[in-house]
């Protein structure tokens, strides 16, 4: 149990090494975080736990006390109006935090991807003496000003497929990367459909995608949180990202102070197989800094 819910998870490496916690994306499950890297980080020292956010893949489903209208709060939201969500960032922190706490594990550096970098920022910020480094990959500040996906995007986001029709979801799916994948590092036809039909085996939560989509319009503007990080920050955007454009990673390394920024040429939204080596040398590289701040102190 975590924070009071049900909450799967795996891990990676040796209990007595550091522990890095991977927090992933809006209504995808841990399994989106590739094995190369989880065992690549492991095998340069660290404890590497991932977990199912609630909603979504094994853990705790949300029963909601009233069925949550999209589109209602997406419209209350551009207004400038309040809205009621199930849950909302700083639950889904809580809930990380509650993984640490059942574990026994007293702090962490974090890495999160897409709303899971929102997620990180949210406990670095709120819970600094839980949090060692934080690495925020293709996320955003929450910034209203800054460029939003196109409604060709958003679209095709919002359309859930049948789960009962593997055929109509795997070619959703497949669309959808098309979309957003990164252009210079497609993957191969036949991985990528493997692990679609995978993770719709697993799981398939089209609710849970609702609720976190709640959870992320609640959270609004996140820059005066950023502002309170303290930790060694690491941002990495993919310069090719149609879904979350690269001014949301530039802005949030704009507003963490000391932050380092690793734009990516030709990288969307995914975390392509060719690109992990990089992306375990720039969180060993941000791990590495807070080694040093943690020495200096002493």
């Amino acid at each position: 149990m975590a924070n009071g819910l049900r909450l799967a998870y795996d891990e990676f490496g040796d209990a007595a090494d550091p522990a890095l916690i991977l927090v992933m994306g809006l209504g995808t499950q841990m399994i989106a975080w590739p094995e190369a890297l989880c065992e690549g980080l492991a095998s340069e020292g660290y404890r590497v736990i991932r977990f199912d956010n609630r909603d979504i893949g094994l853990s705790q489903q949300i029963e909601p006390k009233k069925p949550v209208n999209l589109m209602k709060l997406i419209l209350r939201s551009k207004l400038g109006l309040s809205i009621r969500v199930p849950y909302g960032l700083r639950d889904m922190a809580a809930d990380a935090i509650g993984v640490l706490d059942f574990l026994e594990i007293e702090s962490a550096h974090w890495v999160g991807a897409s709303m899971g970098g929102m997620i990180c920022q949210v406990i670095a910020s709120e819970h600094p003496e839980r949090s060692l480094s934080l690495t925020s990959i293709m996320s955003s500040s929450g910034n209203p000003d800054l460029p939003q996906p196109s409604l060709r995007i958003a679209k095709q986001l919002l359309m859930r497929p049948d789960r009962n029709n593997e055929k109509a979801y795997l070619k959703h799916s497949l669309a959808t990367w098309a979309i957003i994948g990164s252009p210079d590092y497609p993957p191969k036809q036949e991985e990528l459909s493997d692990r679609i039909l995978s993770g719709l085996r697993r799981s398939y939560s089209p609710h849970g995608y609702t609720h976190q989509m709640a959870a992320i319009l609640e959270s609004g503007d996140r820059r005066h949180l950023l502002r309170k990080i303290k930790v060694p920050t690491q941002v990495i955007h993919g310069k090719a990202d149609v879904l979350v454009p690269v001014e949301g990673g530039i802005d949030t390394a704009k507003h963490i102070k000391n932050a380092k920024l690793e734009l990516i040429e030709g990288m969307g939204h995914d975390l392509p197989r060719q690109l992990i080596p990089r992306f375990i040398s720039l969180i060993c590289g941000v791990i590495a800094d807070s080694e040093k701040a943690k020495s200096d102190a002493a």
